[in-house]
């Protein structure tokens, strides 16, 4: 009887690590990370501010409630870096941080810098939590593209 009860108990144990796998999916939380980096912008690169806006890091909230961005970190392979001032976004949505001067609105923020920040055919975006560990990065190494999805 002995071994019957410890085929019981295995099979018990593979039907609950079974449950337990099929529901990790379902239960993800999903992250803050970057989406896209939009690293060369249309036209050729004079500096103006419609060109400079047009060059972004676009950052996706993929959990299920809205993130305080406030004190993270966007830096370029450089050092280049952009701070977050308060900003939620949303649960699902996105957030474009442009190299250029703007008002800070739904969906944009504005670094306000006066040149590009992001190479045209190779570079890093790093995202950092406001401890300074690393939230996410996303690298390219193309001129085939003008942007690159992360």
């Amino acid at each position: 009887m002995p071994r019957i009860r410890t085929v019981a108990a295995a099979a018990a144990l593979a039907c609950v690590a079974g449950t337990a796998l099929a529901t990790a999916p379902a239960q993800a939380a999903g992250s803050v990370h970057i989406y896209k980096v939009y690293y060369d912008s249309p036209g050729s690169d004079r500096g103006g501010n419609s060109s400079l806006n047009a060059e972004y890091v676009q950052i996706r909230n993929s959990t299920g409630s809205a993130f305080q961005m406030k004190g993270h970190t966007l830096k370029d392979a450089s050092g280049h870096r952009y701070t977050f001032p308060s900003y939620r976004i949303s649960a699902g949505k996105t957030v474009k941080v442009h190299t250029g001067k703007g008002t800070k609105s739904a969906g944009h923020l504005y670094m306000g810098r006066s040149w590009y920040v992001w190479n045209n055919g190779k570079d890093k975006a790093s995202l950092y939590k406001p401890s300074g560990a690393l939230r996410d990065s996303c690298s390219y190494n193309s001129t085939r593209a003008d942007y690159k999805m992360c």
